[in-house]
């Protein structure tokens, strides 16, 4: 399976908003058939995070909130991710965003033994340190499997090496039986605000909105509840991921992205069902999928944060890649 065509590197994010981040591409080897769901970002997060707990877990807690180890240990992080005893948002919740994103290759539903095929991975903010415990656990899912079928069950691969994205390329990192290579930061700046004509946002996975308590619809989507979504979204990573929490004008920029219209759409919805092991129950997981075509007048203080949103993700299940877009001239 071919890796997928980039074009944008997320070393161009700039500083503002300043939310680190770093993307990384894992480069696996069927060994036995494996098969993925339509959609795999689910399949992925929860073999992941099974691996996790397994690599790093050394109480054997059947839960992790009452472990003494809760709020210094990789797993609950990233995957529980407690908001700090002290911490002045979301104090009501039991969790912060989480600090990754799993971007699932498309088209490797069906992979044959000895085919490659792959996993996109990013890390955000203070999560980028922990990326050896990413790749290990990702090297020994491959042993208990992941994905399912009718005769051969889980399928098993082997991790063959991980790149990372900088300056538009892939470096290799990290190969099996070598050592990982030191990580280039992400320093570049990122490009100017788009002047004259339109800018598209191409909806790659299933874009998935909440308003007033329900989803939104092709017909109802509006580009000041797909701007606060990321705007909240990229804020609390930064808040709870970063030792710089974005300070701006939340409700002035919100107002202004009311005057904002689009100039045109593309939109369809696209159905996914996945299964919650937590919940035993299929779980509908459609959302938005197509293009949105803006006009570039007045785009300016939105444009860092439309430029960042590319690897955040936006919106629900963003985790699991949902929510995916790309920016591009129209």
């Amino acid at each position: 399976m071919s890796a997928p065509d980039d074009a944008i590197d997320p070393a161009s994010i700039g500083q503002a908003p300043r939310l680190p981040l770093t993307r990384y591409r894992l480069h696996l080897r069927a060994e036995t058939p494996v098969r993925l769901p339509a959609y795999a970002g689910s399949a992925w997060r929860g073999v992941l995070g099974h691996a996790l707990k397994r690599t790093v877990c050394v109480t054997r807690e059947p839960t992790c909130p009452g472990c003494l180890l809760y709020r210094s240990c990789v797993y609950p992080y990233v995957f529980e991710t407690p908001p700090p005893v002290d911490a002045a948002k979301l104090r009501k919740y039991p969790a912060a965003p989480h600090p990754f994103v799993v971007e699932p290759w498309p088209d490797c539903r069906d992979v044959a033994p000895g085919e490659a095929f792959g996993l996109d991975l990013v890390l955000l903010g203070r999560s980028r340190g922990q990326l050896p415990y990413f790749i290990e656990a990702l090297r020994r899912a491959g042993e208990t499997g992941v994905g399912s079928g009718a005769s051969t069950g889980a399928g098993h691969y082997v991790l063959e090496a991980v790149a990372q994205q900088s300056a538009g390329d892939w470096v290799e990192i990290y190969r099996p039986g070598a050592g990982l290579e030191a990580m280039h930061e992400p320093t570049a700046a990122a490009p100017p605000a788009p002047t004259g004509g339109t800018l598209q946002i191409g909806l790659l996975t299933p874009l998935r909105l909440k308003v007033e308590n329900g989803l939104v619809t092709a017909d109802r989507l509006r580009f000041r509840d797909f701007f606060s979504h990321l705007l909240r979204r990229v804020s609390l990573l930064s808040y709870f991921h970063t030792d710089a929490p974005l300070e701006t004008d939340f409700r002035g920029l919100v107002q202004a992205a009311e005057l904002i219209d689009w100039q045109a759409t593309e939109l369809r919805w696209q159905d996914w069902t996945r299964y919650s092991s937590r919940q035993d129950a299929l779980l509908q997981m459609g959302g938005l999928v197509g293009t949105l075509t803006l006009p570039t007048a007045g785009l300016e203080p939105f444009w860092p944060y439309l430029w960042l949103g590319q690897w955040t993700h936006v919106g629900k299940g963003a985790v699991m890649g949902l929510g995916r877009y790309r920016l591009s001239a129209a």
